[in-house]
Formats: C-alpha cells, sequence, structure tokens
C-alpha cells in the first residue's frame, strides 16, 4: 500500500457508504442485485477502489498550491452524494427514467472504461498526482503516452464515470449530476494550468499548442 493509512480509510469508508447509499435508495439488496449491471458496477467499484491503494495519490500542498481553488473539493463532495442517492432513488420510483436493462449495460461498460481511464493516469503520475491544484517536489510535465495528445485524461475518466452511473440506473436526474460536475471540473482544470504555466512556461505553452484540454476533437 502507497497512499497514507488515512486516505486509505477514508477511501474504503467513502466508497462502501456511497454504495450503500445508492442500494438502500434502490430499495434494498434484493433490489439492487437484481440487476446483473449494477453487480458489475459494484464490482468495478471495488476493483479501482483496490487499484487506488497501490498508487502514490496524496493531498500535498507540495511547494505551491492554488489554494483558492480548494472550493472545488465540497463541491464535488455534494455532488458525489447527490449521485449516490437521487439516480438509484429515481430509478426505484421510475421518474424521469428512459430504457431498460440494455442501457443499464451500456452505462456498466461506460463506468468501467471512465474508471480505467480515470487510474491509468494516477499511475503514470505517481507523487505528481495530487488532490489540490499544486507544484510537487522534483514536478516535471508529462507529455507522452496517455498524455500526448489529452492533457487530462484522468478528469475525462470522472465525466465517463459520471454518465456511466447515471446510465446504469437509466437515470435523466443522474445525467444532469453529471453535466453539473463539468462545472467545478472546469474550475479545476484553468487553476492547475495557470499553475502548469506559471512554472513550464514556453514548455507548457508548446504541450497545449499539440494537445487537447479534456475531450479530443472538442474541447
Amino acid at each position: 500500500m502507497k497512499i497514507s493509512a488515512r486516505l486509505a480509510f477514508f477511501a474504503i469508508v467513502s466508497t462502501l457508504a456511497y454504495l450503500g447509499l445508492a442500494v438502500w435508495s434502490l430499495g434494498g439488496w434484493a433490489a439492487f442485485f437484481s440487476h446483473g449491471a449494477l453487480v458489475v458496477v459494484v464490482l468495478a467499484t471495488l476493483l479501482m477502489t483496490v487499484a487506488a491503494l497501490f498508487t502514490e495519490v496524496n493531498l500535498s500542498s507540495g511547494e505551491r498550491e492554488d489554494r483558492a481553488n480548494r472550493w472545488v473539493l465540497p463541491a464535488f463532495g455534494v455532488i458525489g452524494i447527490a449521485s449516490g442517492f437521487l439516480p438509484a432513488y429515481t430509478d426505484r420510483i421510475d421518474f424521469w427514467t428512459f430504457g431498460g436493462e440494455g442501457v443499464r449495460w451500456l452505462g456498466a461498460l461506460l463506468f468501467i472504461i471512465g474508471g480505467a481511464l480515470r487510474m491509468w493516469p494516477v499511475f503514470v503520475l505517481g507523487k505528481r498526482f495530487s488532490g489540490l491544484v499544486a507544484i510537487q517536489p522534483g514536478h516535471s510535465l508529462v507529455t507522452e503516452g496517455i498524455y500526448s495528445r489529452l492533457r487530462n485524461p484522468s478528469y475525462l475518466g470522472m465525466l465517463v464515470i459520471a454518465v456511466g452511473w447515471a446510465l446504469a440506473f437509466r437515470s435523466g436526474v443522474g445525467l444532469l449530476l453529471a453535466a453539473l460536475t463539468v462545472i467545478p471540473l472546469i474550475a479545476r482544470i484553468h487553476a492547475e494550468e495557470a499553475l502548469l504555466r506559471a512554472q513550464f512556461g514556453s514548455e507548457y505553452e508548446a504541450y497545449c499548442s499539440r494537445s487537447w484540454r479534456l475531450i479530443p476533437g472538442l474541447y
């Protein structure tokens, strides 16, 4: 285990609480696990949590941090809690839902793809991957591999996960929450870019000129 014991404990507890909230919202264990796609989503979530225990993700403010951007953390937290409850609940009462089991399986597939896209960069960046917008000691710019054409693959993974989660519950409300995630996410991206531009100057400018910020071919 590479991350701190405190972060590991938080990751495990928050994941179990999040899944427990969704199970309760859908009507209990029997109702939740009667859907194969939701079983896959749970297994994928647990696998991502276990994988995170072997990363070097941290909450270090490093050598320099944009503390003004910390507001996105509680914003993500509020949206996350809402996402844990509302999609499953609207599925249970059949409010603003669409499609059937095929939509659930599409959601499970996107959830897995998003999870891989979210976790891969975490392993690539190692100690440079912080929950805060910060420059870490010995920080270097990564512009190859998964970062060669996309500057924020992990954040794209977050969005794909959110869409996949919403579809797994056939939830229009879940899709709205996924869209709402874009607001703090874009704010964080801009804060990170400003910090990286100040740190790496022309090297980062050149990288930006040949890569996409979040969605290839669009943004």
